[in-house]
């Protein structure tokens, strides 16, 4: 046995002392001190040993000490310790929640621990934002997202924008999005407003495999209450990508449909999706930008050009997936070799035409089969021309009148450049210029955007999923370049997204429809 007088062991000592600068066995024992507490004052509590508040809910009443209320709840702390006419008072009736609620509540804020169930945790959630106590709105939060279902998810996210809970209510939308072929076979569907259903056909992320699944969900969303509804059909279907539904579901399912065909301001989408399938991507719109989810992809084509010194002929034709950052070897043009042709895509097929020494060959590349065939030449033969597919105007040709005039005077004079439109305007780049500018056709003027960092000569050009893409061209070092570059037109925003597998310029540059492989 050890006397008053005895000393403790030296290696005892350094042990002991050891151990008690453990962060671990300090969180440990820090954790276990907060327990006792708490389990001491909820004991206090039901015994009602020194509680000195009262709160009155439905008639029952729980007697509580207002140091631990305060302790968990921003509101308590509020009502006590401000002066308000409650901090006086020995008994508080508290309104909006129910008894049950406020007893789960207070074993939370007693306990540390929540029994949060799908019959309880909705007015757990409002009770925890009233008492503004933060840790049981988060366990509310995540048990919410464990139970998100296609026959609910509407509703949390109704419920999520109510609160204001910005974390539940991004799950919901992703949730709704990623699973909305299986949503709209439920009720909820069907209850959901027209802003919010707009909101969610707008989405270039909506997950399905055919743009059918969202007209079927429109159509069957109005008929649901057609006295009420149908006034917002049109707003609805502009939303539906009805250019890239099936042509024979078009016919037989959409232009037969009596509801649609009696209401006028509907038509205009029809005749435009009469137009595409007519006239194919020379016809855009948001309508004719196939989804990030569905079977069919918007992909720039890349065809032939010069390699990085321009010495060789590349015979190449390849196809970059934008979505998914993959490129992919087409078909290679049969015994061609040629640079400064010109391409364009009409009715999802490309076509190239001439090249140096003025050949006045053509050339038709077939998407659907992957196959390039000759077909009618040229009556003359050309070289370093343009070639496009469109019925409006352009430094303005317009081909209704068989007519040219004369537009505002650009602002640049320079050769081997490249343009493109994007939502009525005209985007031009290339040449020696280190900048992009755009034409406003009604307005007839131009606006200089950001810089390309370098001249980009003969460079490729194209518009594919709402964005403008730059590809390869000459730098100034007259070098072909592989960059692939992109702008945001509406914060001409440029980032490099790409690399080309090799290097190009005199390149042909253009954007079809192709089906994908999910």
């Amino acid at each position: 046995m050890m006397g008053f007088g005895s000393t403790v062991p030296e290696h005892t000592a350094r042990e002991t002392q050891k151990a008690s600068k453990n962060p671990v066995t300090d969180l440990n024992l820090k954790v276990c001190h907060a327990e006792d507490v708490l389990t001491n004052l909820n004991a206090f509590r039901k015994s009602r040993l020194f509680t000195d508040i009262v709160l009155r809910i439905d008639g029952r009443e729980f007697h509580c000490h207002r140091a631990t209320l305060s302790a968990s709840s921003v509101y308590f702390r509020t009502m006590f310790s401000t002066g308000l006419q409650e901090s006086q008072q020995d008994t508080v009736d508290i309104k909006g929640i129910s008894a049950d609620t406020m007893d789960c509540v207070i074993d939370y804020m007693y306990g540390g621990r929540w029994n949060i169930r799908e019959d309880n945790v909705q007015s757990l959630l409002e009770a925890s934002d009233l008492f503004q106590i933060s840790s049981l709105q988060q366990g509310c939060i995540e048990f919410l997202e464990t139970q998100l279902d296609p026959c609910n998810c509407l509703g949390f996210l109704s419920f999520a924008n109510l609160f204001s809970i910005q974390a539940l209510s991004e799950k919901s939308k992703r949730f709704l999005l990623e699973r909305f072929s299986d949503v709209i076979q439920h009720e909820e569907f069907l209850q959901l407003s027209k802003d919010d259903l707009c909101d969610q056909l707008s989405s270039d992320f909506l997950a399905v495999t055919k743009e059918e699944t969202v007209f079927e969900a429109v159509m069957h969303w109005v008929r649901h209450d057609v006295p009420n509804r149908k006034h917002a059909l049109k707003e609805l279907l502009e939303r539906v990508r009805i250019p890239l539904l099936d042509q024979i579901y078009f016919v037989e399912k959409v232009e037969t449909d009596e509801l649609i065909m009696s209401t006028k301001e509907c038509l205009s989408l029809l005749q435009e999706a009469r137009r595409y399938h007519i006239f194919g991507n020379e016809i855009k719109s948001p309508r004719t930008r196939p989804r990030k989810f569905t079977n069919v992809a918007e992909v720039i084509v890349v065809v032939g050009g010069c390699d990085k010194k321009g010495y060789t002929m590349l015979p190449y034709t390849q196809k970059y997936n934008p979505g998914t950052g993959e490129w992919t070897q087409l078909a290679k043009i049969p015994d061609y070799s040629k640079s400064e042709f010109a391409v364009c895509a009409l009715k999802n097929d490309i076509f190239l035409s001439g090249g140096n020494l003025y050949s006045n060959d053509v050339w038709m590349y077939n998407s659907h089969l992957n196959t390039w065939v000759r077909v009618a030449p040229l009556n003359k033969g050309r070289w370093r021309h343009r070639m496009v597919t469109l019925q409006g105007q352009v430094q303005c040709y317009d081909p209704v009148k068989d007519d040219w005039t004369l537009t505002a005077i650009t602002p640049f004079t320079q050769r081997c450049i490249s343009a493109v439109t994007l939502k009525d305007m005209i985007y031009i780049t290339g040449g020696l210029m280190e900048n992009m500018y755009k034409y406003n056709p009604v307005d007839d003027c131009w606006t200089m955007m950001g810089s390309t960092s370098g001249p980009l000569e003969n460079c490729g050009l194209t518009v594919c999923n709402g964005m403008i893409y730059i590809l390869g061209g000459k730098d100034n070092m007259a070098e072909g370049t592989d960059k692939v570059l992109c702008i945001d037109s509406t914060s001409d925003k440029l980032t490099h997204v790409s690399t080309m597998p090799q290097c190009a310029s005199y390149h042909g540059c253009v954007t079809i429809h192709q089906r994908v492989r999910r």
